[in-house]
């Protein structure tokens, strides 16, 4: 596979997973797998994070090292902040991707345990 095809498919994994993250809640069907999604999101961030920096991605890691090969330099921590920096033209601050990014998260996960855990259930009686 070549390096730029690489690049690609990783660019596509990634946008996968972000998608999954954020979204993966509003459908029943997706909705016990995105909890097992943002928990391997959370593990890497968090558990891998203690070895490899807060917020570790290993797709991003992967996806990097492909990048650096192909001649790329001065990339960021983020993914997504690559991403937003390109579409947008200019450079957002790290903070700023940080916290949009961060809050989005746990949005998704809040909604998440509320429809997985707290969503209407069927009542057995109906009321009178």
């Amino acid at each position: 596979m070549s390096l730029q095809l690489l690049d690609y498919f990783y660019t596509i994994i990634h946008l996968l997973i972000i998608g999954a993250n954020l979204f993966a809640w509003i459908w029943p069907k997706t909705r016990k797998i995105h909890l097992y999604i943002v928990g391997i999101t959370l593990f890497c961030w968090l558990v891998l994070g203690i070895w490899y920096g807060i917020g570790y991605c290993p797709i991003t890691d992967w996806q990097w090292q492909v990048k650096e090969k192909l001649g790329e330099t001065n990339l960021p921590n983020s993914f997504v902040k690559y991403y937003l920096d390109k579409l947008r033209g200019k450079d957002i601050p790290d903070t700023a991707v940080d916290i949009i990014t961060l809050g989005s998260f746990l949005i998704a996960i809040v909604c998440s345990i509320k429809v997985n855990f707290f969503g209407k259930r069927k009542s057995s009686a109906p009321l009178s």
